[in-house]
């Protein structure tokens, strides 16, 4: 081993040298390695990463790592009979991954320990099979390479005084903690120590499930990028089932499949109850600790349940000693460890758990925590009840936290679990308020976005079009947008956005979202816990194969439940042992049912709806693989040709919205060549159906949408190009929607091609907007979007604004202006100019309010807004003056007299005649009326408020402002009265 102070690990480097896998190991030693040195010695020295140099861990951990990699070499090499190139090319990047998994840097590090004879080779096995593709080859022996691992630690060890040294202070430290526990002397409570343990444990965002090759991301704080969800309360927690439309379970109450309990009504009235409850901010129930002290947080796989236990307990461990000493100290219990342990017979309650548990980030002295717990200063948060998979041992953990609160009645408790097998009723009758997670906004799937790439990006350029392209793609596609409201997979999402380009690449998205969500999907577990069984391997891309064919039998089998994302049991169990017995193991049909048995138990990507039936978590899955289904059909088994492919699958679907995504999913996987044949076909074809010839137009636009999903377009160049001619010729046509629906279908996909350009310009400018023909619209909106960059596309919708009469043009100009060019320097006197000289007055009120909000230091603003609320032709032009001079200087002098004399003389008629808009529903009051909220609201105290009222109460013209002055004028008497 080396000494302190030369290269970190050169013995590493030497071990290395001469390996095909050398990048994996030189790359792992350019990275920070701090939280690695801590993951990879957590169970052998807890208290020694936190003693020990950093350099002799890292070396050690370095040399260790260069000897894994060499054994795993040499059984690729010697023993499998790979080639280099086949090691190098084959396995590279998923050995890496593997070395970096969070479950095997522990299993790893054991090897250090004392008296270590051998460590899980077992668990290495299963771990690979279950996560990292592709399999290892026969005759690779995980035994073999864990034995030889630990002997070559042992001879690490050996070498190093240093790290033999801490080992054995390790050793003794322990045996001395024991034998002051038997004395009586407890472990410390030390709040500074258990907060650093939960800063290392939870600081760092945790994305080792997902596949971030090639970038740093390991250094993502969790407290900078969580964005705190909305909740709803529920009263009442129904299976899946009942969210079938009602003539699904009407049916099937009919055939005795679903429960009879839940009536019609009561089902209704449930759901009525759920929506009426008010959404409102996690942050807001977490801290009205008065009305919600129990918590149950319920939500989907990757809705954020355990990042948000988890940001709880950093809020605290991030804050000063003072401070925390101050505040609840956070108990977070990862239910599924506490679980393990207890099996184990470490100990016997959550109190034993924190004093003695080795799965907990710092011991804390167990009487002294009762003492905090009796005081109610503490905030325990039990997460993942799901993840205690045993029905019987759920039951009990409910029966420990229902204890826990008796016995601790003034403790705030939170637990975390997902919907599906969540029984609320033992939580409910011990008190707890149970919330669901809702769904990520789009105002906070932005603020991610934003922060995620202000974040991970130092070329600023780069950051600006990545961002942009990723929030682009979830505004347009609907697919993807509904995944991107689930924060796993909106993580996701901004990882593959910064090497592939969404929504073209989204089947790699849901490649990576399937195994992800598969991983989880932990069949060898199930067939250990069914003793009878053989422990036999099923990966991930079986679990995917058997996916594809449930999803193909979904989507085709033409029968009433296929478009609602349904499948039966009996079906799904065909399904899944016809494929488990093209796998030659044992007992496939008894596999395939505990495979179904533990979707009733807790969903993966697919889930148990009730009534023996089962659906997709998300649609978009059900689609992804009925389309990879197809592919596979034509591509590997070549049991469709392509005729079949554009005649029976394009030709007979084309025209079903529920096909849409499918098809358009086919094509972005096959080659373009193909697609180009099998878009040919829908632009050439005619439909024998003539039910269906009413809507050669909109073949002729699915057919386009096909080509954006083309990857390479240069390969159907011909066909591209003779579909724009089409296109381009609908664009002169009669039909208005044709027309629109082209020029959007252009301005999109066709968005790099210069005549787009130079075609829109022209409509944009042809002066031919009417009240059914809405291409200008269309042609503003795809400029400003696809050619923000081009100079002269601001130019064209500054005269666009300025210029338009009808206002319709104008108004959307300016609104994309606004969106697009706010940070534009001198963009508030361009908005001056407009606010001034343009023809529309709906374009003048629009930049006349921009520009007040943004100009207070223009000493042009104030003379233009008295002048406009004045004397302006149009009444809502004059009242949103008003509303800028009271909101931005009220207390300017003169300003309340200028608008009591608008709220008396402004000559706003009984009727407008002057504009088509009338006054009929009080959705657009006279500017007197304006102007006498406005007295009310910033000027009540001041001693003519209360004769205007008066006098306008009793002498203006128009009835509603009388009336309004009078309601007013009764509230301020009563005011004056109770005082």
């Amino acid at each position: 081993m080396v000494e302190p102070g030369t290269a970190l690990s050169s013995v590493g480097a030497l071990i290395v040298k001469n390996l095909e896998l050398q990048q994996i190991w030189l790359k792992l030693q350019q990275e920070n390695l701090e939280e690695y040195v801590n993951d990879f010695f957590q169970d052998c020295l807890s208290e020694g990463v936190l003693l020990a140099s950093p350099h002799i861990l890292k070396n050690a951990l370095l040399e260790a790592l260069a000897e894994f990699l060499t054994i795993i070499e040499d059984e690729l090499l010697v023993e499998c009979g790979l080639t280099e190139a086949e090691v190098r090319d084959t396995y590279q990047v998923a050995i890496g991954r593997f070395i970096r998994d969070d479950d095997v840097k522990p299993l790893l590090g054991k090897a250090f320990e004392k008296k270590c004879r051998a460590i899980d080779a077992n668990q290495l096995r299963t771990i690979w099979v279950q996560r990292y593709s592709p399999n290892m080859p026969p005759g690779f022996n995980w035994d073999g390479v864990a034995k030889q691992y630990v002997k070559d630690v042992r001879r690490i060890v050996r070498n190093s005084p240093e790290l033999e040294e801490l080992l054995e202070l390790e050793i003794q430290e322990s045996i001395e903690e024991k034998v002051r526990e038997i004395a009586g002397i407890p472990p410390d409570f030390n709040l500074p120590k258990y907060q650093e343990g939960l800063r290392e444990r939870y600081s760092n965002l945790n994305l080792s499930s997902l596949d971030t090759t090639g970038c740093a991301y390991n250094q993502l704080k969790l407290w900078r990028l969580f964005i705190p969800q909305n909740v709803r309360q529920v009263h009442q927690v129904l299976p899946k089932i009942y969210e079938l439309p009602k003539e699904h379970q009407r049916r099937l109450r009919e055939s005795n499949q679903l429960d009879t309990d839940i009536s019609i009504e009561e089902l209704t009235e449930y759901k009525q109850v759920y929506a009426q409850q008010p959404i409102r901010p996690i942050n807001e129930i977490i801290n009205d600790k008065d009305n919600y002290r129990y918590l149950v947080i319920l939500g989907d796989p990757g809705s954020g349940k355990s990042t948000l236990l988890q940001y709880l307990a950093l809020d605290w461990a991030n804050s000063t000693p003072n401070d925390a000493s101050l505040q609840p100290i956070p108990l977070l219990i990862e239910l599924r460890t506490y679980m393990r342990n207890r099996d184990v017979g470490q100990w016997k309650n959550f109190l034993e758990f924190f004093h003695d548990s080795s799965g907990i980030v710092c011991h804390l002295n167990q009487h002294q925590l009762v003492e905090q717990l009796k005081a109610g200063n503490a905030l325990v948060m039990f997460d993942g009840l799901d993840e205690v998979f045993d029905p019987g041992k759920r039951e009990d953990v409910m029966t420990d936290i229902h204890r826990f609160t008796n016995d601790y009645p003034d403790v705030r408790v939170i637990v975390t679990s997902r919907v599906i097998g969540y029984k609320p009723q033992r939580l409910q009758d011990a008190q707890f308020d149970h919330f669901m997670l809702q769904d990520l906004e789009a105002n906070q799937i932005q603020e991610f976005i934003t922060r995620w790439h202000d974040l991970t990006f130092t070329d600023q350029v780069d950051k600006h079009r990545k961002r942009e392209r990723l929030q682009r793609a979830i505004d347009t596609s609907k697919a993807i947008r509904e995944l991107a409201e689930n924060p796993l997979l909106l993580t996701m999402m901004a990882i593959l956005n910064r090497n592939q380009e969404l929504p073209r690449d989204r089947p790699e998205l849901y490649n990576q979202a399937s195994r992800v969500l598969l991983h989880q999907w932990d069949v060898e577990r199930a067939l250990v816990e069914h003793q009878q069984l053989e422990i036999q391997t099923i990966d991930y891309k079986d679990k995917q194969a058997m996916l594809r064919r449930v999803a193909y039998q979904m989507q085709a089998a033409e029968k009433e439940f296929a478009v609602a994302n349904l499948i039966a049991a009996d079906e799904l169990d065909q399904i899944l042992t016809d494929y488990l017995k093209t796998l030659d193991i044992n007992n496939p049909r008894v596999i395939a049912r505990v495979m179904i048995k533990q979707l009733r138990e807790r969903n993966f990507i697919l889930c148990f709806m009730g009534a023996d039936y089962y659906a997709f978590v998300h649609r978009t899955f059900l689609e992804y693989f009925c389309a990879w289904e197809y592919v596979w059909q034509f591509e590997k088994e070549r049991t469709i040709s392509l005729e079949e492919l554009k005649s029976e699958v394009f030709g007979k679907h084309w025209w079903n919205p529920s096909w849409d995504e499918v098809l358009c999913l086919i094509i972005g996987m096959i080659q373009p060549k193909i697609a180009g044949h099998v878009i040919e076909y829908l632009i050439e074809t005619p439909d024998a159906d003539e039910w269906h010839t009413d809507l050669s137009h909109s073949k002729l636009f699915f057919a386009a949408k096909c080509i954006s999903e083309v990857r390479n377009r240069v390969d159907i160049k011909e066909t591209a190009d003779k579909m724009l001619d089409r296109l381009k010729g609908l664009t002169d046509g009669d039909d208005p929607i044709e027309k629109e629906e082209a020029i959007r279908v252009i301005a999109t996909i066709w968005k790099d091609a210069p005549e787009t350009l130079n075609l829109l310009k022209a409509i944009a400018q042809s002066d031919r907007y009417c009240y059914h023909d809405y291409t200008q619209l269309i042609a503003v909106k795809g400029l400003a979007e696809n050619w923000k960059n081009d100079p002269d596309t601001f130019l064209l919708l500054m005269e666009l604004a300025k210029s338009d009469e009808n206002g319709h043009v104008g108004n959307a100009a300016i609104q994309k202006l606004l969106k697009g060019w706010k940070d534009k320097p001198n963009f508030l006197s361009d908005l001056k100019t407009l606010a001034q000289s343009a023809k529309h007055c709906r374009v003048r009120e629009t930049a006349m309010r921009e520009w007040a909000q943004g100009g207070f230091s223009d000493p042009d603003i104030l003379p233009l807004l008295k002048r406009v609320a004045q004397s302006n032709d149009h009444w809502h032009v004059r009242a949103a003056a008003l509303e800028e001079l009271a909101r931005g200087w009220k207390d300017e002098s003169g300003i309340f007299e200028f608008i009591c004399d608008r709220a008396v003389n402004d000559p706003y008629p009984l009727k407008d005649e002057t504009n088509p808009l009338k006054d009929e529903t009080n959705k657009t009051p006279n500017p007197r009326k304006t102007a006498l909220k406005i007295i009310i609201k910033q000027y009540p105290d001041n001693p003519q408020t209360l004769p205007l009222l008066r006098d306008r109460a009793e002498n203006d013209p128009d009835e509603k402002v009388r009336e309004f002055a009078q309601t007013e004028l009764a509230q301020f008497e009563k005011q004056k009265s109770d005082i």
